[in-house]
């Protein structure tokens, strides 16, 4: 690429190996946005482009991006956002130009940066792990392992667990960097023409509307209790479970900071609980770490459990019922598990796509199961089957070593 890395390979004596490849690799990495630009309108030409970053968020509540890898037909490059003055958007804007298909694996983390850094969503989008599962790859299958069974090639996973903010990066972090988009260029292919003889485009379409809708990246404090299991709902004791998992969020996202860095779940579920009312009553907390109750933000957490304190019922959210499942069950979630491995090796489609346990327990249970397993295209392979089971409609068998479905109409 005439832009990109100018330099003269010749720099180096031919005897330099290192040297020669870390040159090569620093062809592909862009610093400037003027080099970005021209890496962008060649990969606008492509019909799809592959994509992946490299980030940090150990030690805090939003990932820091490091690195963005990408490939096209004939073109590929990295780009360094740590880069002092480049600028992004010619590449936000590549996102979502709507004639370039974008081509990740397990994309979720990817396009919550995305969102983050420039309010985008990358579409259109094609995720190939869940491509992979659609295709009968197995659950949630990993990047060396598609790459292994749609290519053949091999993966050096030496540098997954590496410092990306660090710079300059090495010669082997860039070559690791690299090749999680240039093989995928093949596997997405491999997938591509397997959706195509097997028709289930609309299937992985289903899964994609969830993976780009803007709402499954909101971090929205108000919502935070959302996220956390807790079937106690008496209303004082909800109103201040509520309130300080808000706190909890928004704090963590002031500071930038995990959320357990602040209070872990458990100390939320006893906050709600024991309704502390002064500091005294926080020192005496189990799950509260030992001396918050002197920090500075002992009085923000009792103003959010005096807050939730005083909600009543009519302030609460409406709240759906705590899942219970009928007794003695279980046998028929044993059939049910039976009937789902069933399908998936005749259909080719990953148990875990399908369905998990809680939905097979909640079908045992109930006579109109609202599980994600009786929606769409799994209802069609597996939930009406599911149905029939537990009403007596089908039933199973063994025949030369596998297990065979038989009518019971």
């Amino acid at each position: 690429m005439s832009s990109i890395g100018r330099g003269k390979l010749s720099a180096f004596s031919s005897s330099d190996k290192r040297s020669e490849v870390l040159y090569k690799m620093l062809m592909n990495l862009v610093t400037q946005t003027a080099q970005l630009e021209d890496l962008c309108s060649a990969l606008a030409s492509c019909e799809f482009i592959t994509v992946d970053t490299e980030f940090l968020r150990e030690h805090t509540f939003w990932p820091k991006l490091c690195l963005i890898q990408t490939a096209g037909d004939g073109f590929e490059g990295m780009i360094d956002p740590l880069a002092e003055g480049i600028n992004l958007q010619p590449f936000y804007d590549l996102l979502v130009n709507p004639a370039v298909t974008k081509v990740m694996h397990g994309c979720r983390q990817d396009i919550e940066i995305f969102h983050k850094q420039a309010g985008i969503i990358p579409s259109p989008t094609i995720d190939t792990q869940i491509a992979a599962m659609v295709c009968g790859f197995g659950d949630a299958v990993g990047y060396e392992t598609l790459i292994r069974k749609t290519t053949g090639g091999k993966i050096d996973k030496d540098s997954r667990f590496t410092d990306w903010e660090r710079r300059p990066l090495s010669a082997k972090q860039l070559t690791y960097a690299l090749a999680d988009v240039t093989h995928l260029r093949g596997a997405y292919c491999y997938l591509k023409e397997e959706l195509e003889k097997n028709g289930r485009h609309g299937w992985l379409k289903e899964e994609m509307d969830i993976l780009l809708n803007p709402a499954t990246y909101e971090q929205d404090p108000e919502n935070a209790w959302k996220r956390l299991k807790f079937q106690d709902r008496r209303p004082h004791v909800m109103g201040i479970f509520i309130e300080v998992a808000k706190w909890r969020d928004a704090t963590a996202q002031t500071r930038n900071v995990p959320r357990n860095r602040v209070l872990k779940d458990d100390a939320l579920r006893e906050l709600a609980v024991q309704a502390p009312r002064h500091k005294n009553a926080l020192a005496k907390l189990r799950a509260v770490p030992k001396g918050f109750e002197n920090s500075k933000y002992a009085d923000e957490l009792l103003e959010a459990v005096s807050r939730g304190r005083n909600r009543t019922k009519k302030d609460l959210p409406e709240l759906t019922p705590p899942v219970v499942n009928k007794p003695g069950i279980g046998a028929l979630v044993d059939l049910l598990k039976v009937l789902l491995k069933q399908r998936s090796e005749e259909t080719g489609v990953a148990q875990k796509l399908i369905a998990n346990v809680a939905d097979l327990e909640r079908i045992a249970s109930d006579d109109e199961p609202d599980v994600q397993a009786m929606h769409g295209w799994r209802r069609e392979i597996f939930g009406n089957y599911a149905l029939a089971l537990k009403n007596g409609k089908l039933a199973m068998a063994s025949e030369n070593n596998s297990v065979v479905l038989i009518s019971r109409d």
